[in-house]
């Protein structure tokens, strides 16, 4: 449903079928993501009373919550040696601080997850727990392991709760394009990565598109970040029907890509709830944002691609069985997150995603979605192709066919 007509008798269509919407959800979901999230306790409170504490001679620790460039700045200003130090003292804050040189905040990333690999251990031997904690736990236990392999990149991580993480691939310090892949629903630190469905997991995404961006632009340097650092809704309940969590990860996205280093062009890959997050940051995110790609998306919280108020482009892609074509594009008193993006009306550039299958395959290698996300990446736009529906997709692109 696309239309906004402001007439009185679709306003009320319009309000009973989202309130018809929300009441399904919540039957289905039996209010499952109204509840607590809580995990095992983290150290991360005490780690910032700790950080608060310090000094370097008689110099306080900035803020956590300064912008990126003071703390930029601020680690300019120590030196290799006492940034090193504050890594390894307080890797859990130094970890997640944008402005943080990146191989720093790897550096601590890799003790964070060390610590926190050691404390799920220790608590798997705990007696009361029971044999879903135990299962949980033994999972935590073999997710830490992976993400400190030797050569993984891990740009944020926060156990807390159901954890949030961040993964580089490439060399973001020299990266001339930086692709981040922003997920959907039911991401956390157990779903980042999967054996079985590897490419519907923020972490095979991100594989994926690296391996894409490469063939496609092999003497380009590139970088791809798994960006699963806020809280997603639990399944298809009322959080994944409103924008509260968009709206608070909206944030968190546009401190991140605003504080990435140096001058590479970024381009975001949202996926699903993603691109509502995406459509939400939209308006705040950095110049330097040049595309905004969204897939299997429920809307992007408007009526039109142009309300967004962003320079970047913005495509648009759905695959023929994509089961979210059938979630009622519409936003009332909060619920929904509007117009369907690949409605020519909205007027997003429309994108073929020939071969992807169902909502979680973009990603998979050999798809036409996958071909166009890595053209978009490595700014082949020439090589992109479009949607049957918008063969004009690539009209004022500089250097593009069609253009």
């Amino acid at each position: 449903m696309t239309s906004f007509d402001s007439s009185p008798t679709l306003s009320v269509w319009r309000m009973l079928l989202a309130l018809a919407v929300v009441f399904v959800l919540l039957a289905t979901t039996g209010w499952t993501t109204l509840r607590d999230q809580r995990g095992p306790a983290q150290p991360r409170d005490s780690a910032l009373a700790a950080w608060a504490r310090d000094r370097i001679g008689p110099r306080a620790l900035p803020d956590p919550a300064s912008p990126a460039r003071t703390i930029a700045a601020f680690f300019a200003s120590i030196g290799p040696a006492q940034s090193v130090r504050l890594a390894d003292a307080h890797p859990y804050v130094v970890g997640n601080l944008n402005g943080t040189p990146v191989t720093l905040r790897y550096r601590a990333n890799r003790l964070a997850l060390a610590r926190a690999h050691s404390a799920e251990q220790e608590r798997v031997k705990d007696a009361r727990l029971t044999a879903a904690g135990r299962h949980e736990t033994l999972r935590r236990v073999h997710r830490f392991a992976s993400l400190m392999r030797p050569g993984r990149q891990i740009l944020s991580f926060d156990p807390t709760g159901s954890g949030r993480t961040a993964e580089v691939l490439g060399d973001l310090d020299r990266a001339q394009r930086v692709s981040v892949i922003v997920p959907g629903v039911d991401t956390n630190l157990l779903t980042f990565q999967k054996t079985h469905g590897k490419y519907s997991a923020p972490a095979g995404m991100a594989e994926s598109l690296y391996a894409a961006e490469r063939r496609a632009a092999p003497h380009t340097r590139t970088a791809v970040i798994a960006w699963a650092d806020y809280t997603a809704p639990v399944g298809v309940g009322i959080d994944a029907a409103i924008g509260r969590l968009a709206e608070t990860g909206a944030v968190r996205l546009v401190d991140m890509t605003s504080a990435l280093p140096g001058t590479s062009r970024v381009s975001l890959f949202c996926h699903s709830y993603g691109s509502v997050l995406c459509g939400v940051a939209a308006p705040r995110l950095p110049s330097r944002v040049t595309d905004v790609a969204v897939a299997g998306s429920p809307g992007m919280r408007v009526h039109r691609a142009a309300e967004l108020a962003t320079r970047a482009r913005v495509w648009a892609m759905r695959d023929t069985d994509d089961w979210i074509q059938d979630v009622p594009h519409l936003e009332f008193g909060g619920v929904g997150h509007g117009a369907d993006p690949v409605a020519p009306e909205f007027g997003a550039r429309l994108l073929s995603a020939a071969g992807a299958v169902g909502h979680a395959g973009y990603f998979e290698p050999g798809t036409a979605s996958l071909d166009n996300f890595a053209a978009i990446g490595v700014g082949s736009y020439h090589a992109l192709t479009c949607a049957s529906a918008d063969s004009a997709c690539l009209s004022g692109i500089s250097g593009a066919e069609g253009a």
